[in-house]
């Protein structure tokens, strides 16, 4: 009922006992709390907050206009609602390194499990569009060292994108992510990998986790979870899938409705009250509203 039992920092520990094993997480994006209770029980790794999602959702592209106040809040009121390890993505930091100590603390305090911070200019774009630019070498590496330093609880994932192979190719994207790592990031997201050997490439490269975004309609070939753990990634996200699904369906039943008038043809493929209300756990709100209010209130008596 209400929030997840765990306190943040438990499911930081929790996430990085898990990472530490080696095995291959699945973070799929959770577009709001609701979905990310959804991907918990399907049995999920862990959720996954998009910056393109959150744009989006606010009628906006992918191009650097959220905030952090943003941000921050999508992603308290995501991670309360699931046991699991949220990850974050901030974009750039939100400015300076300063900006970025700021950011890191914010999401902590939100309860985020992680955040990965991209090497791109300010105003950044997708990371699967072309013309993107990224920074040079000392600014990306103040921005990593200033999130390691600002953190409070050690557990807090930091993570390194880089969108650098788009710009100047593999061999200096890899040049890149040593220099983060050197930084001290925990984890590295390689942004725009074209194929399998490009990942397995990246894998020897550098010691500390990978992460794999199978973004649809990018640069990136979807690679099944069997696939990427082979080739040693760490955690795999899913980042608008569940937004396009949803967005989907949405467009579809609007044109039913439109057509025919009704939706009763569709009403098979919507969620049904019932799991509705399972999900949300509805009845453990009526049991704490039975033990609160299960009482008579009696006339007292004279004397």
């Amino acid at each position: 009922m209400l929030y997840a039992k765990q306190t943040a920092a438990a499911k930081r520990a929790a996430f990085r006992e898990r990472l530490a094993s080696g095995e291959l997480l699945r973070f799929p994006g959770a577009f709001n709390p609701l979905s990310a209770r959804l991907i918990e029980q399907r049995g999920f790794d862990g959720v996954y907050v998009s910056g393109a999602v959150l744009s989006a959702d606010l009628g906006l592209p992918d191009i650097g206009l959220t905030t952090l106040t943003e941000v921050a809040g999508r992603t308290k009121q995501i991670a309360r609602m699931t046991e699991l390890p949220t990850l974050v993505d901030v974009d750039t930091g939100f400015g300076e390194p300063m900006n970025v100590a700021r950011t890191v603390q914010e999401l902590e305090d939100a309860g985020a499990g992680g955040i990965h911070i991209e090497d791109q200019v300010n105003p950044k774009r997708c990371g699967h569009l072309d013309g993107k630019e990224v920074v040079d070498d000392e600014t990306a590496i103040k921005r990593i060292r200033a999130a390691v330093d600002a953190r409070r609880d050690p557990n807090l994932l930091i993570m390194a994108r880089t969108d650098a192979r788009g710009v100047v190719g593999l061999d200096g994207a890899i040049d890149r992510m040593k220099a983060l790592v050197d930084a001290g990031a925990d984890a590295i997201f390689p942004e725009a990998m074209a194929t399998l050997d490009e990942f397995a490439a990246v894998r020897a490269s550098v010691d500390v986790p990978i992460l794999a975004n199978m973004t649809e309609f990018g640069k990136s070939e979807l690679f099944t979870v069997s696939q990427l753990r082979d080739v040693g990634v760490n955690i795999v996200i899913w980042p608008v899938s569940l937004l396009r699904l949803a967005m989907g369906a949405a467009l579809r039943g609007l044109d039913g409705l439109d057509t025919a008038g009704s939706l009763k043809g569709l009403t098979g493929q919507m969620q049904h009250r019932a799991d509705l209300y399972e999900l949300i756990d509805y009845q453990g709100y009526n049991a704490f509203d039975s033990g609160i209010f299960n009482f008579d209130v009696s006339r007292p008596t004279d004397g």
